[in-house]
């Protein structure tokens, strides 16, 4: 009998905060949809909304959305297949 061990998702935050740190726009994301990647910096802002919402150059699927108020932020990244980040302190 094997038990898998894990700690709760607090253990995550320091990684967290340093991915989240970093320019969104420069990552390049693979569109859910059409299978297209490409920087973020080459989607489609719709700005003129309750959010941002930024669709694909491709099939102008939609990618990310973002919502803010009050103090608290809503982000879906249900259009992505993947976010990938580069390290810019790594050697």
């Amino acid at each position: 009998m094997t038990t898998d061990s894990f700690l709760d998702g607090n253990a995550a935050a320091g990684v967290l905060r340093e991915v989240f740190a970093v320019d969104v726009t420069s990552a390049h994301g693979q569109c859910v949809a059409c299978g297209n990647t490409a920087p973020m910096a080459e989607s489609r802002l719709f700005g003129d909304a309750p959010g941002l919402v930024l669709r694909c150059a491709g099939c102008d699927a939609v990618l990310l959305r973002l919502v803010s108020g009050g103090g608290r932020h809503w982000l879906d990244v249900r259009g992505l297949t993947y976010l990938e980040f580069t390290d810019e302190s790594a050697p």
